[in-house]
């Protein structure tokens, strides 16, 4: 009577659980929704905010399969019994308390026998399973994990302080796991599937989604969260933490500021793109702003800002559109600055040729491990697109579009750091030519392991923006940061 929809959705393990109200015991309130029944809908996909997390965490107990059977038939009766499209409507506070009111009538009903620890386990599991992403809403709902990295249904890694550490979170099964997966990436119209096995995604927050579905993925799933911190990081910020000297940040605010082309070169996870967001936060909020991402994920404040996102090819293979494509359409919609979220293909072509046509003051980002090799990497890339330049104009094109390198980059011990702030001058004979305004030098740990360093000044006086700098006004304050440097530099 209750099997139609099996045990679908269901966590291995939920979230951390914030005492809720006491169970009701009567059947829910006259003002709720009627309740009919409609076996054939899905779970509404409403998208709720978890409970807060208790610091410091309770560990879960191990679940048993009595816990699992139970859930499945509670479940079943649920959807069985609630009226999804009523459901739908209500907001996400009013949408759990539903869900309790008749989770605790069925509990009551079939007289199962359930502590009241067990009870609200499984009211908060069967909330975040219908509401939520399962098992998935409490790592959600931590501000302080970076990314969340799940290898299959029975293993779950987190990022926590530049750490990886894992996580006590599991899935039923790989089913489950996947269907979790299907939830996230419909959001935003995409899919994965066995014939379709591949996905980048982005959740309502921004955060971002990468999925790799059997058959590729041998041992399940494999999902990957990059996770969006609720308050975006700003340059201060990131002095207080120690990536950057205050007289660092104010170099990379006039950089920002002055409409420089900033090429922003770092590892995975080195903080690549929350360093972007930080700059952009010094574009003048009169400037139009066109941002083009696979995965759109950058958090403009600015007022007139367009944002555009790739479209993979459906399942007959068509209707692809790839970021050279969004970045050769957009200098044909009155961009002042074009920022494209990660360069890595034949679009930075295009991009350099934007940025040599009166677009000054575009981004991007780029895997790279240093200043060189991402000068190296754009070459490497424009050749890769089918471009037969000779090498030397090539060169001539990236020393005419790009004024400023920011090197990123995560340490051994899970520290991130700006190692380094480097111009691209010109050329000389078939070389180009660059030189480091400031660089990161270690010095060694201490006894913990983390490491030390500081931020050194390169001593080369004037920038080679500085006709810019004065342009725009801040020429005197670009010349007090580069003196506070170097005076602390020779201390």
């Amino acid at each position: 009577m209750f099997g139609k929809r099996g045990n679908e959705g269901f966590g291995k393990a939920g979230g951390a659980i914030a005492p809720p109200p006491p169970p009701p015991a009567a059947a829910p309130a006259a003002s709720s929704p009627s309740i009919l029944v409609e076996p054939s809908r899905e779970p509404a996909r409403q998208q709720v905010t978890p409970p807060p997390m208790h610091a410091p965490q309770r560990k879960r107990p191990v679940r048993t399969d009595e816990y699992y059977d139970t859930k499945a038939q509670v479940f079943s009766a649920l959807i069985d019994t609630i009226d999804l499209s009523q459901l739908s409507k209500l907001d996400g506070e009013s949408a759990r308390e539903e869900i309790r009111d008749i989770v605790n009538d069925i509990i009551t009903i079939k007289n199962f026998a359930m502590s009241i620890s067990e009870q609200e386990e499984l009211l908060e599991d069967i909330c975040n399973d219908v509401l939520g992403y399962g098992p998935l809403e409490p790592l959600l709902a931590r501000d302080d994990i970076a990314d969340i990295m799940v290898n299959g249904a029975g293993q779950t890694f987190i990022e926590v302080g530049g750490k990886t550490i894992e996580s006590e979170i599991r899935f039923r099964d790989n089913a489950q796991l996947l269907s979790i997966c299907q939830r996230i990436v419909s959001q935003v119209g995409r899919r994965v599937d066995e014939s379709s096995p591949i996905c980048d995604a982005r959740l309502p927050d921004g955060s971002r989604v990468n999925v790799i579905a059997p058959p590729l993925s041998i041992d399940g799933p494999a999902l990957t969260i990059r996770k969006f911190k609720k308050d975006k990081l700003t340059l201060d910020q990131l002095v207080r933490f120690g990536a950057i000297t205050p007289e660092g940040a104010t170099v990379l605010q006039i950089v920002g500021r002055v409409r420089c082309n900033v090429i922003i070169s770092g590892g995975t996870g080195s903080g690549k793109t929350t360093l972007l967001n930080c700059l952009t936060n010094y574009i003048d909020r009169d400037e139009r702003v066109i941002t083009c991402e696979d995965t759109a994920e950058l958090q403009l404040q600015q007022p007139h800002v367009v944002r555009l996102e790739t479209r993979p090819p459906n399942i007959e293979g068509e209707g692809e559109i790839t970021m050279r494509d969004l970045v050769k359409n957009c200098l044909r919609m009155r961009p002042e600055r074009i920022i494209v979220g990660e360069v890595r293909g034949p679009e930075v072509f295009d991009l350099l040729q934007a940025m040599n046509t009166g677009h000054d003051g575009s981004m991007g980002t780029i895997h790279a491990n240093t200043p060189r090799e991402c000068l190296s990497r754009i070459e490497s890339m424009i050749a890769m697109g089918g471009f037969t330049l000779p090498a030397k104009t090539v060169r001539e094109i990236i020393s005419t579009s790009v004024d400023v390198i920011i090197q990123a980059a995560r340490l051994r011990d899970g520290s991130r750091r700006i190692t380094q702030i480097t111009e691209v001058i010109g050329m000389e004979g078939d070389v180009i030519i660059t030189q480091d305004l400031m660089r990161y030098e270690i010095e060694g740990e201490d006894a913990s392991g983390r490491l030390i360093g500081r931020h050194m000044s390169t001593g080369v006086g004037k920038p080679h923006f500085w006709d810019r700098a004065r342009y725009f006004n801040e020429e005197k304050r670009l010349a007090a940061a580069l003196d506070s440097m170097e005076a602390k530099t020779k201390e």
